[in-house]
Order: structure tokens, then sequence, then C-alpha cells
């Protein structure tokens, strides 16, 4: 999300698979503070992608810090929990569920205790993503920025996902939120909640 898949125009040299845009909120906040910006957000990044996987022959992301940064800021954590991959099967017919192979990936998308597994490594792997650019950049103000509201409140109809997805999207996002705040406190860094600023326009509103 943060990379701004889809806001035109595209950022200058970015890998077509990063969806990066030049609009996007780090490229904002860039201008706006009249810095000079690094930016490697990639579209689908996990926390793996930040710490130490290779993303479709990209590095690390934590590589792109030298220890000049006055600021970094960093959204993370949602695709390791599948949070925009589960609205989007969510929103598949429901036969999907029953085919070969995919079926089974959606299923387990939208499986509760399969998101909430996944949602406990979050929380280890969050927190080992600050502790790092602390290491790698230890003069700078590190920001964790949690993720837009996607989903209306509780009660509010979010067709076409069934009330059973859509729930499971809020708690999966709220985790999120909550898993975001707790690491920027344990690890020294700065929380922008962002997913508060924006309860009242999402992406249903």
């Amino acid at each position: 999300m943060a990379a701004g898949p889809g806001i035109r125009p595209s950022a200058d040299g970015a890998p077509f698979r990063a969806g990066r845009s030049a609009r996007n909120y780090p490229h904002l906040v860039a201008a706006a503070l009249d810095l000079e910006l690094v930016d490697v957000t990639y579209s689908g990044a996990t926390t793996a992608h930040v710490l130490d996987e290779r993303q479709n022959g990209v590095p690390p992301q934590i590589e792109a810090l030298d220890g000049d940064e006055r600021l970094v800021t960093v959204t993370i954590g949602g695709n390791d929990a599948g949070y925009v991959p589960l609205l989007t099967v969510a929103a598949l017919p429901r036969f999907t569920r029953s085919l070969p192979l995919l079926g089974g990936r959606i299923r387990d998308l939208l499986d509760p205790t399969a998101r909430d597994r996944a949602l406990v490594l979050v929380a280890d792997s969050l927190q080992r993503v600050g502790q790092a650019v602390h290491e790698r950049s230890p003069r700078a103000t590190v920001l964790f920025v949690d993720y837009l509201t996607l989903l209306p409140p509780a009660g509010s109809p979010a067709p076409p996902l069934a009330g059973v997805d859509a729930a499971l999207g809020r708690r999966v996002a709220d985790t999120l939120e909550r898993l975001t705040g707790e690491t920027a406190e344990a690890t020294g860094c700065r929380w922008v909640r962002a997913a508060e600023a924006s309860r009242a326009h999402h992406a249903w509103s």
C-alpha cells in the first residue's frame, strides 16, 4: 500500500512490478519537508523483503539505509497477514473456493484461524524491522505508519464481500493497527495513525 500502486504517475526508475507511484506518501512527505528521498517501497512486500529476502530480484529494502538518514518511514506487515489478498479473494464468486489449486489458497486466506496464526508471526517480524532500521540508521527518526482504513465500520455493508469476510478483514486490520503501535513503542519509533485518520474515508465511503 505504501508504494501507491495505481496512483499516477509512476515513480521514475521504479521497477514495473513495484507499483511505485511518484505521488505515494513517501514522495509527498519528502516534498513537504524538502528532504532527498530514497524510495524502496514495493507492492506485495513482506517483512522478509524488508529484512533479508530479495523481491523479484530487488535487494532487501533495509540495504537502502546507509546511516545518513534523517527520517525513515515504514509501512509493512499487511502482506505477511494476507490482508489485501484476503479482501481481494473475498470479492470473487463463491464457486472459486472450490476450484482446484486456487480454491485451497482462497480458503486459507478466508480462514480466521490461519489469519490469526499469520498475525502472531507478524508481531515478531515487526519488532525485528524496527530494531534493524534503528541499527542501520541510528540517527534517524523512524515512523511506523499503519494502514489506511479500507473497510466500513461494523454493521455497514461492504458489497460484494460477505458479512463474515468483511468482519475478518476488519479483525486483521485492527490487529495490524495495534501491532504497529506496539512495535513503535517497543522499538523506540514513532507511530503515525493513518488508520485512525482515514476511518471516515474508507473504500466504501
